[in-house]
C-alpha cells in the first residue's frame, strides 16, 4: 500500500498500544524531539507530532518538544543520556524482527 492510500491517524503517545510505543522506540532510539514535524490541524492550529508509518496507517503522534523530552526522561527503557538501553533494544528487535515496516521508518528522514 502506498503512503497516499494509507489511513492517517493522529493520536497522543499515551493512547498508543504498548506494541506501537515499543516499535516507535526502535525507530527513534535516541529520542523523539529532534524528529518532530509541524503541521496545521483541522482547526487551523499549529501542532507538532512524531511521524510513524505502519503497513496500513500513518500515525502523527501528537507531542510538543517538551513532552517528547519528558517521555524519554521518564521512561525506564531509556538511559540517563536519553538513549534506548541496549538490553531493551535487543529485546524489542527480537520481538519485532518480523515487522517489515520498521525498516521503512528507519530510513525516513522527514
Amino acid at each position: 500500500m502506498t503512503s497516499n492510500n494509507k489511513l492517517r491517524v493522529t493520536k497522543d503517545y499515551s493512547k498508543l498500544s504498548d506494541e506501537l510505543q515499543e516499535q516507535i522506540k526502535l525507530v527513534y532510539p535516541e529520542g523523539f524531539s529532534q524528529f518532530l514535524i509541524q503541521y496545521t490541524d483541522k482547526d487551523g492550529k499549529r501542532q507538532s507530532a512524531l511521524r510513524f508509518e505502519t503497513d496500513d496507517k500513518i500515525y502523527l503522534v501528537r507531542m510538543t518538544t517538551e513532552e517528547a523530552e519528558d517521555i524519554i526522561s521518564n521512561d525506564e527503557d531509556y538511559d540517563e543520556y536519553g538513549s534506548l538501553r541496549d538490553d531493551v533494544r535487543d529485546e524489542y528487535e527480537d520481538k519485532y524482527s518480523d515487522v517489515d515496516y520498521l525498516t521503512d521508518n528507519e530510513n525516513y528522514d522527514g
